[in-house]
């Protein structure tokens, strides 16, 4: 990738498309509502005041993840934590080595920031890390290496022997690690944030994908303390604080989290079943079964992915993320994060549109 990145694509693109009931373009859990938690108006201290690095949603964070609060920096979602995570540790002219296929976001950031980019190859359908192939791709000027885990947009999962062996080759060149582990919540058994496995890594994650509180913007870096500073004094050119009531609520949240995904981990297990048994059924595409997390990534062996797409939103009321947004043009991404039943009609409408291009 090469030149300045100004915006996100696919960002741009994700959140213009008219929406569709059958939504397998959506990568998210149904939406949580809060105001069944039994909250009154004095729970958000509307007081007018902002509070700076508000210890209590720190603390709240810190706990969640089995952290010291020094390691947590709070940020507005996992989009702005990935900007912040790397604008503290890359400069104009940094090389980044990044996954592909690759949420397209992570790498527009790392641009906008002046980076040169250069790419690793997860292979399909598995799309697993090779942590011999990424140390091969690392140069001498590589600074970070871009990650996320799961990965989006296959769903695949790295253990801790692959990310331990990755970080001793990122130290080796003397680069750092930026895991996006938003979707990380959605594996079962529950896993620790890589930001354990020592210096090397840098974690980001939120309480939007798996939990279904997009709106309250509850973002986070974990880093070692004395980079977690440099991340707070940064965004003081940016946010200085975030909104409070917002806080508040990502407060009672976070001491709610048990109850917020207690139907999650069925939902999703039901989902994926539903998803494992299409995808193994339709001959026209090639993709691994399902085993963490919300999203798939098959290969459509004839065809377009973004026709299939057109026609799914213009005859099937189904949406589908096509490939290209990830750098791969013959694949496509579904959700499964949705209400069983939309979910399910879903993939019978995506069937449908496959048996018509034929």
């Amino acid at each position: 990738m090469s030149g300045r990145v100004l915006q996100s694509e696919y960002m741009h693109w994700a959140k213009t498309q008219p929406p569709a009931r059958y939504n397998l373009a959506s990568s998210e859990v149904p939406h949580f509502r809060m105001d069944g938690l039994g909250l009154g108006i004095a729970d958000l201290q509307l007081d007018g005041a902002s509070r700076y690095r508000y210890p209590q949603l720190r603390e709240a964070i810190a706990s969640k993840c089995r952290v010291d609060p020094e390691w947590v920096v709070m940020a507005d979602g996992t989009s702005m934590a990935n900007m912040l995570a790397m604008a503290a540790l890359i400069a104009p002219g940094d090389e980044v080595l990044a996954e592909h296929p690759v949420y397209e976001p992570m790498v527009a950031a790392a641009s906008f920031l002046g980076a040169q980019i250069s790419f690793f190859t997860r292979k399909s359908p598995e799309f697993r890390l090779d942590p011999e192939g990424i140390e091969a791709a690392l140069t001498g000027r590589t600074r970070l290496i871009l990650l996320t885990n799961l990965h989006n947009p296959s769903g695949n999962f790295a253990d801790q022997a692959v990310l331990l062996a990755l970080g001793a080759a990122a130290a080796r060149v003397g680069a750092h690690v930026l895991i996006d582990e938003v979707y990380l919540d959605a594996v079962n058994p529950a896993q620790p944030s890589a930001a354990l496995l020592g210096p090397s890594f840098v974690t980001t994650s939120s309480l939007t994908k798996v939990y279904g509180l997009s709106g309250l913007r509850c973002g986070w870096i974990l880093a070692e303390p004395a980079l977690a500073e440099k991340m707070w004094r940064l965004n003081e050119l940016f946010a200085v604080a975030q909104a409070h009531p917002a806080e508040r609520l990502s407060c009672i949240a976070l001491a709610e989290l048990d109850e917020i995904a207690a139907e999650t981990r069925a939902l999703l297990a039901h989902n994926r079943a539903l998803a494992n048994a299409f995808l193994a059924g339709r001959s026209e595409l090639e993709a691994a079964p399902m085993v963490h997390g919300i999203t798939a990534f098959p290969r459509l062996l004839g065809g377009d992915p973004d026709a299939l797409d057109t026609m799914l939103r213009a005859r099937f009321d189904t949406a589908i993320v096509p490939g290209r947004f990830f750098g791969l043009t013959d694949h496509f991404r579904i959700g499964i994060g949705g209400p069983t039943e939309l979910v399910e009609a879903g993939l019978e409408r995506l069937g449908a549109a496959l048996d018509e291009m034929g």
